[in-house]
This record gives structure tokens, C-alpha cells and sequence, in this order.
């Protein structure tokens, strides 16, 4: 452990440097004029794979944004881990919200303020320097393959075909990623599982055009007062979904399970000052760590329609949408979710508006075992880092590819992020602290470290 510290002491500005350089990138893969941004994102993350030691580093194109990958084989029979990470990124928007511009990584408090900044580029960019420091230091414990797509933002579509065509390529022991959240860095924790994620956009539409509100105005349905009352009536009086079926499949924590998950520091106060509201929402009878792990909810993304300019302007409008997603937990299947919600939505929606619903992407919720050696070696890792045992908790967000892991590759995934859930995630002002930043490149060697002498090898 003395030696990875002062390893990191020694090399601590030139990390940083190269993640701000990595940040600087506007790896947008949503939006089409960023094209270019994304793939020398790509050629980058390559390059400093190349340069940390990596072998056979490639870009493997697909039919959207490139993969990156590169391995060091060390010894056949030694244990291989499959590091994954993604470079691509949310959208910036909106901008106005940015204290300091949302490509120029800036320091302050100790925290990097930067889209990308924990979601995922600081926390894949941790591995790539922590298996330099391992090949500086001694070699590797392990065989280390790499997989850093540019798609998980917008579902992965591309990663799938790419994991099936190289199932050999890609065969290891465990896949490793740092793509979530502990609950602090005083309370070091480990997700044992995602929730799944169904993700769509509907449309309203009334008049085949937009009407004058003073003309029209209390003859003719207004797509964007529709809506918001399907909406609405999406949730019940104790904000349960209404839509039938929805939990038919859901699996239920069992009294032990709640009573362990609850047991995690957690203070009321502190989670609404930081969020800056007066009271919490949420399905009645569940507590702050059930509702936001363990069970699904169904979230407005964003709505729309009508004038939203400067200004006046009095209309009815022809159309209004919105963009919905939906937390799917073990043992919800998104195909499933979707078409209940689809049938649904059409099934309320009142005779004068027609309605379209366009699924986008969606994934399945996943439990990672505790019993297993990975995770018992990320465990052991997260002790001798911090000084005590990390608490298993579960997470919120979905990683889709974790079940696609499992399912083409036959291998489970161990969930070893630095971030926090504080770190304003898809909004302005996303941040990662340098302190985990560099705290996670001390502790990814020592889950190389303990995954190979609990695998015997």
C-alpha cells in the first residue's frame, strides 16, 4: 500500500492534468454535432492506454461511436478481469445553469467541475492509472482487458453486437466498473445491484395546427393540458403507479434485506439541505434507500409544447411530448414495461388528441452475489484503502450492459465506483472529488491484488 501511495503522491498533478485534458473532450454522443468531439475522445482514451502499457490497443468501429480495447495478457493462468468504462457523455444543457463551462474542468473546494467529471470519464480514467501504476510497480496480478465504449449514454446499442462477435476476445473472469456511487467517503459502500431502465418519448397531438388561444380557446382540447393530466394520473394518492401490471414481476426485499439496507448512515436533514427541498417525495411506505434502489418509479424527464420563447405569444398548441423513463427492479424486464406502458397510455388518452409512443432504449435490472471471490476481493481492497469495511447497498442508476455481461459473456460484474450520489450527475455542475479521484487509483491495484490470491493463482 506504501508503494501505491507514493506512486500516486509522485504522479499526482500529471493524473490530473491528463484527466482535465480528457474532460476538455465534448463527448456528446446524443447530439450529432459533436461527432467529431467524440472520436478524439476515442483516439485519446486509446493513446493513454498505449502509453499506460496496454497491448493490442484498438478503436473498433461500429455502426455508431467506436469501442476502445486494449489487454495485457500477463499469464495464461492467472485470473483476467475486464475493466469497462464509457468516454461518451451527457449533454451540457442547460448551459445558463453552469457556474463555470461544462468543458473546462475546474477546481473548486477540492472537487473537478466538468461534464463527465464522474459519469464516467474520472472514473474510468482511475483504471487506466491505476494499471500503469501496477506495471510501474511490479507487474500485474492479473490479465487486464479493457473495454471503453462511447454509447452508454444513449443505450448502448452498438456495444451488444460487438460483445457477441467477440465473445473469445472478451473472455475473462469478472467484469470490473467504477460507474457508481458510495454513500460518502467517511462510509465506503459497494453496490450489489442496478435497477433496470425503460426509457420513451410520447406525443400528444389535437389541432392539425396551432390555433389562436382567444379564437379556439375553450372549443378545441389542448394537447399540452392533456398530456400533463395523463400524466399525472400516472401516480396515485401515495405514489404508486397506476399502470395495471406494472408490478406483477417485482421482486420484494425480504424483512432481513430491508432491515439490513436501512442500517446504512443516513441523515434526513442533510439529503434535503443538499438537494435544497423542504420535504421528500415518494411511494408511501417505503423508506429514502428503498424507493431510490429497490423499487421502480416513473420519472418525466422533460416536457414540452407550445411557445416557450421571450414573450407573449397566444397559442393552443397543435402537439405536446414528453420524455419518460422508468427504474425497473429484479424482476421487471423492460420489453415487458414498455408495452404495458404503451398499451396504457393510449388506452387513457381522451378521444379528441391522438397519441404516439416511441420507445428510445432500455435495460434490465441486475443483483451482483456477495458471496462471490470478486466481490469479496473488491471488499477486502475497500478495507485496507479506507480503514473499514465498505456496506453493501443498492443502486439507483441502470448500466444495461451488466446484464448484457452476463448474459453473452457468462461472467458477473463487480461494481466498484468512487463517486457520490452528490455529484449532480446529467446536470450542471457535475463534479468528482480529487480526493476519490486519486482515492480509487489507490484501491483498483488492490482489488487486482486480492482477486488473484483468492482465485489460488
Amino acid at each position: 500500500m506504501q508503494d501505491i501511495k507514493q506512486y500516486v503522491e509522485h504522479n499526482k498533478q500529471r493524473f490530473l492534468d491528463e484527466l482535465f485534458e480528457l474532460l476538455r473532450f465534448p463527448s456528446v454522443s446524443a447530439d450529432p454535432k459533436y461527432k467529431a468531439a467524440v472520436l478524439k475522445t476515442a483516439s485519446y482514451t486509446a493513446q493513454k492506454l498505449r502509453d499506460a502499457g496496454a497491448d493490442n490497443v484498438e478503436i473498433c468501429e461500429t455502426a455508431g461511436y467506436p469501442i476502445v480495447y486494449g489487454e495485457k495478457l500477463v499469464d495464461p493462468s492467472k485470473p483476467t478481469v475486464l475493466v469497462y468504462g464509457h468516454y461518451d457523455v451527457q449533454p451540457p444543457d442547460p448551459l445558463e445553469l453552469w457556474k463555470t463551462p461544462p468543458f473546462e474542468p475546474t477546481v473548486r473546494d477540492g472537487k473537478i467541475y466538468a461534464r463527465g467529471a464522474c459519469d464516467d470519464k474520472g472514473q474510468f480514467y482511475m483504471h487506466v492509472k491505476a494499471f500503469e501504476l501496477m506495471i510501474q510497480n511490479g507487474g500485474l496480478p492479473c490479465n487486464i482487458k479493457f473495454m471503453i465504449e462511447g454509447e452508454e449514454e444513449v443505450g448502448s446499442s452498438n456495444l451488444g453486437i460487438f460483445v457477441k462477435a467477440n465473445k473469445e476476445r472478451l473472455k475473462a473472469d469478472v467484469v470490473l466498473i467504477s460507474d457508481t456511487s458510495m454513500i460518502s467517503m467517511e462510509n465506503p459502500s459497494l453496490e450489489t445491484g442496478l435497477r433496470g431502465l425503460s426509457y420513451l418519448e410520447v406525443e400528444v397531438t389535437g389541432p392539425n395546427r396551432d390555433l389562436h388561444s382567444g379564437v379556439y380557446g375553450g372549443a378545441v382540447a389542448n394537447p399540452a393540458t392533456i398530456l400533463a393530466k395523463m400524466i399525472a394520473s400516472l401516480h396515485d394518492e401515495n405514489n404508486h403507479i397506476t399502470i395495471p401490471g406494472f408490478y406483477d414481476d417485482v421482486l420484494d426485499l425480504t424483512s432481513e434485506e430491508r432491515k439490513a439496507l436501512n442500517n446504512a448512515p443516513y441523515n434526513e436533514d442533510e439529503y434535503k439541505k443538499d438537494l435544497g427541498v423542504d420535504a421528500l417525495w415518494g411511494e408511501k411506505g417505503y423508506s429514502t434507500f428503498e424507493r431510490t434502489g429497490t423499487r421502480p418509479t416513473l420519472e418525466v424527464n422533460g416536457i414540452w409544447g407550445g411557445y416557450i420563447g421571450e414573450g407573449a405569444k397566444t397559442v393552443l398548441p397543435s402537439k405536446a411530448n414528453a420524455k419518460i423513463s422508468m427504474r425497473l427492479v429484479p424482476n421487471q424486464g423492460s420489453d415487458k414495461i414498455t408495452k404495458l406502458f404503451t398499451d396504457h397510455f393510449k388506452k387513457i388518452a381522451p378521444p379528441y388528441v391522438k397519441v404516439k409512443v416511441t420507445p428510445h432504449h432500455g435495460g434490465e435490472p441486475v443483483v451482483t452475489p456477495t458471496d462471490s471471490i470478486a466481490f469479496k476481493a473488491a471488499q477486502k481492497a475497500i478495507a485496507e484503502s479506507f480503514g473499514k469495511d465498505p456496506i453493501p447497498t443498492r443502486g439507483g442508476g441502470s448500466i444495461p450492459i451488466v446484464a448484457l455481461f452476463e448474459a453473452e459473456l457468462g461472467i458477473k460484474t463487480v461494481l466498484m465506483g468512487f463517486g457520490l450520489d452528490s455529484d449532480a450527475l446529467h446536470s450542471p455542475n457535475e463534479k468528482y472529488d480529487i480526493f476519490n479521484y486519486y482515492k480509487g487509483i489507490e484501491t483498483i491495484p488492490l482489488f487486482h491484488k486480492y482477486f488473484a490470491e483468492l482465485s489460488g493463482k
